[in-house]
């Protein structure tokens, strides 16, 4: 498979996380275009399995979306961070727990239309309650254990809308 020769990049904003910017590609059908892109540096989301079965999700206000999602934790790789380390990190901070293991359990790009932000998902497994400290700009309000059913309602009422939770969450299903 071959992949777009990027001849050139214009940058037009660096944040806290994102670089947005411009790029001039030749596609590997031969048409060169010009296509906005948003570099991210990765992240990992974590979803918590206890050992009856049931999942830990966190309750979080997402500014973007406009209110409280019900989501695995999750978190932005820190440089030089590996997905595993940011992983063990993450589950910590936002649930309150530490992962005796960790399951690597697959990877999604998140828009790959305009994104190359890859999340890579992973199982918590064999977890102990420990200290926590959110970062400055979380609000969490819940850390709450759901049994499959409630996962299942919560799927089909749209109440769980966050796309990585849904993908550690069919991943997990399927690990069953």
């Amino acid at each position: 498979m071959s992949i777009a020769t990027v001849h050139s990049r214009t940058h037009h904003h660096r944040g806290r996380v994102i670089d947005v910017g411009t790029e001039d590609v030749t596609l590997p059908s031969g048409v060169r275009t010009t296509l906005d892109v948003i570099k991210h540096p990765g992240a990992s989301c974590i979803l918590p399995v206890c050992d009856d079965g049931s999942v830990v999700l966190i309750r979080q206000f997402r500014h973007c979306a406009d209110g409280w999602l019900w989501e695995a934790p999750a978190g932005t790789l820190n440089p030089g961070e590996t997905p595993e380390a940011c992983a063990r990190r993450e589950v910590n901070e936002e649930s309150g727990l530490v992962a005796g293991r960790l399951e690597h359990v697959g990877f999604v790009f998140t828009a790959p239309g305009f994104t190359d932000e890859k999340i890579h998902l992973w199982l918590a497994l064999d977890c102990t309650p420990a200290s926590s400290k959110h970062d400055e700009d979380e609000v969490i309000s819940e850390v709450k254990h759901f049994g499959p059913a409630a996962i299942d309602a919560m799927l089909l009422s749209g109440e769980i809308s966050d796309a990585k939770t849904m993908a550690v969450l069919l991943q997990a299903r399927v690990r069953r």
